[in-house]
């Protein structure tokens, strides 16, 4: 459903001509359910797509070979700082170029799925074996060049963090000696090939004590990227703790380039309450940046952003459903942003949603101080998923593997995600016993029926349709509805991107 304008939001615009031209196919196909004309023009547009794909393969694998042969470890500073400019800039066309073999694959099997569909006949049977035959539908071999320029960031760039006091370092994995508490995350006083693990503290409670958040840095040998990950900042929102600590077991710190630093628990008072918001209610993802002299949910998220974030230079905000509320495995962050929508795309979701980074949120705190940041909702509330939990963490190790931190892993996506132009909430109009009859992820049409509310003798008091061509991004759950109450997040697909937009979930 909406193939067409799923294509156009995830065009390359300057590859935009060398794209299957998707409407032209569905007008011929329409045109001649015969199929005669449609699979002479099929076959020009595979041959099309193809060309511009090994035209861009064979120049990227020159590039490669010119880069290594021109890499010498004595060169000069600026000649240095060309080369990783032109290797910045060869990894970038390798990355687009997946994306647009990716893309023009799934918009074949799409036209095929709806010629047979429209002609009754088995056309798939006699045309994708001629897709399947085009270098672009093997792209894997530009997978392998994109893996192979990654390590040669890895290895020609590679600079060694200094050792305080020339002290050999002893690459130990774990620290297992009482954990620390400080006021401030010093990046530069944590060792090099460690993990490391600190409190720290952001406020303080009715006796004096510190109200603290742990925090984990993994910092490598070599200089790279600060990455930074959120979890729970809504306390009973937990998928983000087990995928933060599977990642951080499978990193090698040292073969690692840059820092990652994990917040397991952001809102360690809510976390404690078992609730969504800080320990009086408020929600924290509503008063970012906080205030330094405010209410003590907004010195709480001051001091949040002053003391840990703000180190970040890439952030991912660990997310799930609220109370009473399932959700897929999804993104919402600023498509317009390319650092942030490649974010996304990373991630490997089954839905991304195209948002704005509203005021008071955590992202859109970060998005205010130049940092990339996108919202990661994984699953559902006070409960570990592990399937959920698995594929996020694919994700992650797909952006470090981006931006070269770590090496790249070969596991394949479970998912192609459904990119949404901008999605809303329906809300109940009455209350009731609420049903909501779609599952997470489905499609749905105008007009199709998608809630009913009951009352508690079991009449039936009002149904809910569906305004317009959507997918479900998230639903309510919970059969105890009052008016006012959210019952389904719809994903609209369209072929342009709203320069402002949020969902209302803020």
């Amino acid at each position: 459903m909406k193939f067409e304008q799923q294509l156009a939001l995830i065009t390359i615009a300057s590859w935009a001509p060398h794209y299957l031209n998707y409407r032209r196919l569905k007008e011929v196909l329409y045109a001649d359910p015969e199929l005669a004309s449609f699979a002479t023009e099929f076959d020009s547009e595979i041959a099309k797509v193809d060309h511009h794909y090994r035209v861009q393969e064979a120049s990227a694998q020159a590039k490669l070979g010119e880069l290594r042969a021109q890499w010498q470890s004595d060169m000069n500073q600026d000649s240095k700082e060309m080369w990783q400019a032109d290797l910045t800039g060869l990894l970038q066309q390798l990355e687009n170029l997946t994306d647009f073999a990716q893309a023009n694959l799934t918009g074949c099997r799409k036209i095929l799925k709806k010629a047979a569909k429209v002609s009754k006949q088995q056309i798939a049977c006699t045309l994708l074996p001629l897709v399947t035959n085009m270098q672009f539908a093997k792209s894997d071999s530009a997978e392998t060049l994109l893996r192979e320029a990654r390590a040669t960031w890895r290895k020609c760039t590679a600079v060694p963090v200094a050792l305080a006091n020339g002290v050999v370092n002893s690459v130990a994995r774990k620290i297992v000696a009482a954990i620390p508490t400080v006021t401030e995350l010093d990046l530069q006083s944590f060792p090099a090939g460690q993990v490391s693990r600190v409190w720290v503290a952001l406020a303080e409670d009715a006796l004096g004590l510190p109200i603290r958040v742990p925090v984990i840095v993994a910092k490598g040998m070599v200089k790279g990227p600060v990455v930074g990950i959120t979890a729970a900042l809504h306390g009973n929102e937990l998928n983000g703790i087990p995928l933060i600590h599977r990642l951080v077991d499978e990193l090698a710190p040292e073969t690692l380039h840059g820092t990652l630093v994990a917040v397991p628990v952001a809102n360690a008072p809510g976390f404690l309450l078992s609730q969504r918001g800080y320990s009086e209610g408020t929600d924290l993802n509503r008063v970012m940046p906080g205030k330094a002299n405010g209410s003590s949910p907004q010195v709480y998220a001051y001091n949040l952003v002053h003391r840990v974030t703000r180190h970040f230079e890439y952030h991912l905000d660990l997310h799930t459903a609220s109370h009473g509320r399932n959700n897929s495995l999804y993104v919402r962050a600023d498509l317009t942003n390319p650092c942030t929508a490649r974010m996304a795309r990373l991630q490997n979701p089954q839905i991304i949603v195209h948002n704005t980074s509203p005021g008071g949120s955590m992202r859109g705190a970060s998005m205010q101080r130049g940092i990339p940041a996108i919202t990661v909702e994984v699953g559902n509330p006070s409960q570990f998923q592990k399937h959920y939990v698995k594929n996020a963490l694919i994700g992650v190790t797909n952006i470090l593997s981006q931006l070269r931190m770590v090496p790249d892993k070969k596991d394949p996506p479970e998912y192609t995600p459904v990119v949404c132009s901008r999605s809303f909430w329906i809300f109940a109009k009455s209350g009731g016993i609420l049903t909501v009859h779609p599952d997470i992820a489905a499609w749905v049409r105008a007009g199709e029926l998608i809630a009913s509310v009951h009352s508690v003798f079991g009449d039936l008091e009002e149904e809910y349709f569906a305004p317009q061509d959507g997918i479900v991004v998230g639903k309510h759950i919970d059969p105890v509805c009052q008016t006012g109450n959210r019952i389904l997040h719809l994903g609209i697909v369209e072929d342009k991107l709203p320069a402002v937009v949020d969902d209302g979930h803020l």
